[in-house]
């Protein structure tokens, strides 16, 4: 089955390439969605095919190759680059929370609040401690070279493969996993829940329905992606790894690597008129030329 699941991954990646970077491609080409909240869609755009890239190119590189051996060095840095894109992304989503909570709680004072400093600002800082948010786990797992076997069950270098393999047993390292999980998980989350629950109060106070719909769902993209993201790498990473087998493990690291990455641009493009809009004129600028 090893050719279907090389085309099988081949598509995956393809699909993951295209659609991130037709939505990354329209951000830039439209000056009508040079906004805040598509500035952090670029950058989310970027990040979804990074970290695609990061856990999928080997795979395909050793269906072409039959070579499925990887360095101890290659692996580690497969991993670093994973966790930091993972936190990059989580800070990003915070981001886009805040600006979705500065447009519908302070919708006067918008265009002031999130001018481009403060976009630039935003989104630096989420790249800063998401690089910086990969280091921790990085190292203890670095400078552990005692391992059970050679062989990793999975189709990239994940943490919670390695932790298995380890010859004694993993409490400090779950230890740091855990503290790590709270400042870039659990701590983004947690304002992200909070800039919601001021937005759905303020949408409550909104007397007509119609209002209140057009409102809430200029947020409904937002509350999708992170739905997606959160409560997947919840069952994957906030759970002792005893309790965790290889196979379930696996098929929720493929729907966040694979799936949501793919998920990301359509739903985006389905529940967002401005994207929609965006693409028509550009489809009718082509057409024209």
């Amino acid at each position: 089955m090893q050719t279907s699941i090389f085309f099988l991954v081949l598509v995956t990646y393809l699909t993951i390439l295209i659609g991130n970077a037709a939505i990354l491609l329209l951000i830039c080409h439209d000056c009508q969605l040079h906004t805040p909240m598509y500035s952090f869609l670029s950058h989310l755009s970027i990040l979804d095919i990074c970290y695609s890239t990061v856990t999928m190119h080997k795979t395909l590189a050793m269906y072409v190759s039959g070579d499925k051996s990887v360095s101890f060095h290659s692996c580690i840095a497969q991993m670093y680059f994973y966790v930091a894109l993972l936190c990059c992304e989580f800070f990003m989503l915070t981001a886009m929370s805040y600006d979705r909570y500065v447009a519908v709680c302070n919708p006067l004072h918008y265009v002031m609040i999130m001018n481009s400093k403060v976009c630039s600002v935003l989104s630096t800082v989420s790249l800063v401690l998401g690089f910086c948010g990969g280091v921790p786990v990085t190292l203890v797992t670095y400078n552990i070279r005692c391992f059970k076997s050679n062989e990793i069950n999975h189709f990239f270098c994940d943490l919670l493969v390695i932790m298995k393999l380890l010859c004694y047993k993993t409490f400090n390292m779950e230890h740091v996993i855990y503290i790590e999980s709270i400042f870039v998980g659990v701590l983004p989350f947690s304002l992200t829940l909070t800039s919601y629950v001021f937005i759905i109060r303020t949408i409550l106070q909104i007397h007509s329905s119609s209002g209140r719909y057009k409102t809430f769902y200029t947020c409904s993209s937002h509350i999708t992606v992170v739905s997606l993201l959160y409560v997947t790498l919840f069952c994957i990473y906030l759970k002792p790894t005893s309790s965790v087998t290889l196979d379930s493990e696996k098929m929720l690291m493929l729907f966040y690597t694979a799936l949501t990455p793919m998920l990301n641009p359509v739903i985006y493009s389905l529940k967002n008129k401005d994207i929609k809009m965006g693409f028509r004129r550009m489809m009718k600028n082509k057409i024209l030329l």
